[in-house]
């Protein structure tokens, strides 16, 4: 073979080479390409699936502290305002006139506050209520319950322009609250909540204080004890699926205090209360 041939020949084979190699990086790029592409799809899905899992559970779990706070408000104060006026009712015959007018007026005083009580138990009686009121009004609403038990003072303050946030993202971070208070009243022997709803450019923060008698909290960074703080830790798994931050400080006989952040990319469909 000339050298002229052999030259040719080395070029074809180099360039077939050369031809191949970049068919098979071209095929590896689309390969690893679409596998990336179906990992995140995947990935995606199990979020969204997460996320709808979470969120029904939260509805159940709404419906379920909605009921007995029906309950002990049927019981605690409906009940007890319907059988005042049922005794003012039944020892009218014997009173005189002035006492007979006072009881009228008490009477219907007492009447009036069932029926507000019966109105706002009907309006909690839908499940649908907190996406509703939004949240503002449902933690309002839920510490007016909480106030009305006379065994603890709650106050609310809130900062910048209020707005309403995506309605599923509001239904976690209510029950997240929910249980929050549900946690004080069982456990802290609290006088007093105290809740800050602040209204930032970039967050939405949401600060909950109780002067209780606190918890020690290191055993929650222990993996064999599982069954110290689940509700906390489902809490936490709670605000981390709507891209929340939640933070817990807490320490004996100093009370505890309770942070949820949601980021403001993560607040959308922003419209004011």
């Amino acid at each position: 073979m000339s050298p002229q041939n052999y030259q040719i020949v080395t070029g074809v084979v180099i360039a077939t080479i050369v031809f191949l190699l970049a068919g098979f990086l071209i095929i590896t790029v689309i390969a690893y390409s679409n596998s990336r592409k179906k990992k995140f799809i995947e990935e995606k899905q199990i979020m969204q699936s997460e996320f709808q899992q979470a969120l029904l559970q939260t509805q159940l779990e709404i419906q379920e502290q909605t009921l007995k706070n029906i309950s002990q408000e049927i019981h605690d104060n409906i009940g007890q305002a319907l059988s005042l006026a049922k005794l003012n009712l039944n020892t009218m015959p014997a009173a005189t006139n002035e006492l007979l007018q006072q009881k009228i007026i008490n009477s219907k005083e007492l009447v009036s506050k069932a029926i507000v009580d019966l109105r706002d138990l009907s309006r909690s009686l839908d499940t649908d209520y907190v996406q509703e009121m939004g949240l503002l009004r449902a933690i309002e609403y839920e510490l007016e319950l909480i106030r009305k038990t006379g065994t603890i003072e709650t106050q609310l303050l809130v900062e910048g322009v209020a707005a309403r946030s995506d309605k599923h993202k509001e239904l976690i971070l209510f029950r997240i609250v929910q249980e929050t208070f549900n946690n004080i009243i069982k456990h802290a022997e609290a006088k007093s909540i105290k809740v800050n709803v602040s209204y930032n450019p970039s967050e939405l923060m949401l600060l909950i204080k109780d002067d209780g008698k606190g918890v020690d909290l290191s055993p929650l960074n222990e993996q064999a004890n599982s069954g110290f703080g689940l509700g906390i830790r489902n809490m936490h798994n709670r605000a981390k699926l709507i891209g929340a931050d939640f933070n817990i400080q807490s320490s004996l006989g100093k009370g505890t205090e309770v942070k949820i952040i949601l980021p403001k990319q993560n607040n959308d469909n922003a419209n004011k209360q």
